[in-house]
């Protein structure tokens, strides 16, 4: 018997949180089977009677599908931890954008320690499927595949970055040129990950910025993606001066500025997709991109919790579901947990609405499953059905932070987050026991990155426009005596 060929039977779970393809939905199962063969899903339902060569009594466990974090950067944010909680810009629309995020940036070198270290985080938290938006690189697929995870690979590229040099306005150092060659050197590296052996790892292409990139290179990514049957993600709408740069350069909305160059559409994930004209910070009533995204089939991947952290929602996750607007869920930060962004995402859109409704459990969670799944073109992804791969998570319905169990999910998210997510799969393999990652450890990986903040944090003075330390520009909460 080989591992392609075994049955695990997870035997009278207490809850399956299973598919129904006629409902296009989850489900609730209560005291039934669910089994796996080799790294696919042969059964979800009542009284397994076929073969076995494993059995678990799951009576004290959840059947959880696994998350899909749609828009990530893990290659540096474990990196920011200390620094960026609390840091915001007063004079650029309070983004940490443009001018905290290039003075904190932690070098190429710690790439790996630190996606490691958010990788052992989402893992954690129950997710099986990463996209990471990050700089291309030979090494890439490699890093993902010893952690056990599935990885999307969106190869970022751009013209050239931007830069403040007084608090209060963005200059761009654009060569398109560079940004040519760079999304040939993204095609080529995603293409080169398409085929890595573990069959985990897939390549995609991301023209990084809509303000830094040029009409022609998203469309050229764009025909790529086409080519190879897949999406591509930008980010757009993502900040005030982002949405006034794009009305300076081009006299309309970035929504808008989309749609004009045919690149708005079902082909395109929005990263963030925050500031249409009708959000209640423009007071720009000039143009109709609530209406414009909703008719284009154009998708959203939305991270509550970095957007939160400088006062900034999204308007709001349910209203954008219920207009047709298909939405996942991102880390975009950390920690890398992607329990934490589906309470955010409930609670932030419900605060901005106005409303307990305006932003259900309901719709989190599928934007973290199965809609996250569809939207990189994988339905055999988030969710529990037979055929589909064999990515999910066990959780403890014993751990008191799930008790009483009326309704687990709604339990599971706001209450136990990950301290109840046991064990975790991908592919059918275990890659988290007992709330431990088995495939690696992190232990020197979180030296480096205590090396590479303390290098960052060093640098920040020449970096700053303002020549700031550290302890000017984000005071500890506390002063620091002796």
């Amino acid at each position: 018997m080989t591992s392609a060929t075994k049955t695990t039977l997870f035997r009278n779970c207490d809850w399956i949180v299973a598919w129904e393809e006629a409902a296009r939905s989850h489900v609730y199962l209560r005291n039934a089977d669910f089994a796996i063969r080799g790294n696919n899903i042969v059964h979800v339902g009542q009284d397994y009677a076929g073969p076995v060569d494993a059995e678990i009594d799951a009576r004290k466990m959840m059947i959880i599908p696994g998350f899909v974090d749609v828009h990530s950067h893990p290659g540096h944010e474990p990196g920011w931890k200390g620094m960026l909680e609390e840091l915001g810009s007063p004079r650029l629309g309070q983004s940490s954008l443009y001018e905290f995020m290039p003075v904190f940036q932690i070098g190429p070198e710690y790439t790996r320690p630190a996606l490691r270290v958010a990788t052992s985080e989402l893992l954690k938290s129950g997710v099986t499927t990463i996209c990471d938006l990050g700089r291309p690189r030979a090494s890439w697929a490699d890093e993902y595949a010893e952690t056990g995870i599935r990885a999307v690979l969106w190869g970022m590229f751009r013209s050239g970055p931007w830069k403040t040099t007084n608090g209060h306005s963005v200059d761009y150092d654009l060569d398109p040129a560079t940004g040519d060659r760079l999304l040939r050197e993204a095609i080529e590296i995603a293409d080169a990950a398409s085929k890595h052996s573990s069959g985990r790892i897939t390549g995609f292409i991301g023209p990084a910025q809509i303000d830094t990139c040029t009409e022609g290179q998203i469309r050229d990514a764009l025909d790529a993606a086409r080519e190879r049957g897949q999406p591509i993600q930008i980010h757009a709408a993502q900040s005030v001066v982002e949405f006034q740069e794009i009305m300076r350069r081009y006299g309309c909305t970035p929504i808008e500025w989309l749609d004009r160059i045919g690149a708005l559409g079902p082909d395109t994930i929005i990263g963030h997709c925050i500031f249409l004209n009708d959000h209640p910070w423009l007071h720009w009533p000039h143009a109709n991109d609530f209406e414009r995204l909703r008719d284009s089939g154009a998708q959203v991947a939305h991270c509550p919790v970095v957007f939160a952290r400088r006062g900034i929602a999204l308007n709001t996750l349910t209203r954008y579901v219920k207009a047709g607007i298909r939405c996942g869920i991102g880390t975009d930060s950390f920690p890398h947990n992607m329990l934490d962004e589906l309470r955010m995402a409930c609670y932030a859109g419900r605060i901005v609405g106005g409303s307990f409704t305006a932003a259900t459990t309901h719709d989190a969670f599928m934007a973290a499953t199965a809609v996250g799944a569809d939207m990189i073109r994988r339905p055999d992804l988030g969710r529990l059905a037979p055929g589909c791969k064999a990515d999910f998570s066990v959780v403890d319905m014993a751990n008191p932070y799930m008790q009483p169990d009326y309704e687990p999910v709604r339990s599971l998210v706001y209450s136990a987050n990950d301290r109840a997510i046991k064990d975790v799969y991908v592919d059918g393999r275990q890659v988290v026991r007992d709330g431990e990652v088995l495939d690696f450890d992190i232990d020197e990986d979180l030296e480096m990155l205590r090396r590479g903040q303390a290098e960052a944090i060093a640098a920040a003075p020449q970096r700053d426009w303002a020549g700031r330390g550290l302890e000017e520009l984000s005071p500890r909460v506390f002063p620091v005596r002796g």
